[in-house]
């Protein structure tokens, strides 16, 4: 949040939102990364909590030197960052100073990640049968001030945050991707 503090509310105020909740993964590039966050699943879709695009935060101690990066996707142009993000697959020195990094996938979740980017895929680098976020828990949110707006055709709930219990022991799912 030091490094990306307005990329990481945008995130986490969405995911509060529910946003990003049942939608797919839209594209995927094997060995490079795969992309999500368009609720149209098109890959042309989204808006940031900002009501506009907003600016790149990037960071010379930020880059992608290695798996499992997560970065705000854009139209290939500067300053325009919506909803829609990507998770490398490998490193990609070349992205770096070119897309806002706000997190990385940890732990063993990165087989889960593993296993989407070998998902097949069609035209336009499109998956077949679509990994599907179905639901994004907020563990622990670095903002107090962030609680679901009131959205026109949105029901205002809070997601729940769950505490984290540091002695107990990591449970295997294979459903899911956590974000460190």
């Amino acid at each position: 949040t030091k490094e990306a503090p307005r990329t990481c509310r945008n995130f986490i105020q969405l995911c509060i939102e529910g946003y990003y909740d049942s939608t797919i993964f839209h594209r995927i590039v094997k060995g490079f990364m795969i992309q999500g966050g368009d609720p149209e699943g098109t890959g042309l879709g989204g808006q940031s909590i900002y009501g506009a695009p907003f600016n790149d935060e990037l960071h010379s101690r930020l880059r992608f030197n290695h798996r499992g990066i997560v970065a705000m996707a854009n139209e290939n142009k500067p300053n325009n960052n919506r909803s829609q993000f990507f998770i490398t697959l490998d490193q990609c020195p070349w992205l770096d100073k070119k897309h806002s990094i706000f997190g990385k996938v940890v732990g063993d979740t990165l087989y889960n990640l593993m296993a989407i980017g070998d998902e097949d895929v069609g035209e336009n680098e499109r998956p077949h049968n679509p990994p599907k976020i179905s639901k994004i828990e907020i563990v622990l949110n670095p903002f107090g001030d962030i609680f679901a707006r009131d959205l026109p055709g949105k029901s205002k709930t809070q997601a729940p945050i769950i505490p984290v219990d540091k002695k107990k022991k990591p449970v295997d799912n294979t459903n899911l991707l956590s974000f460190g």
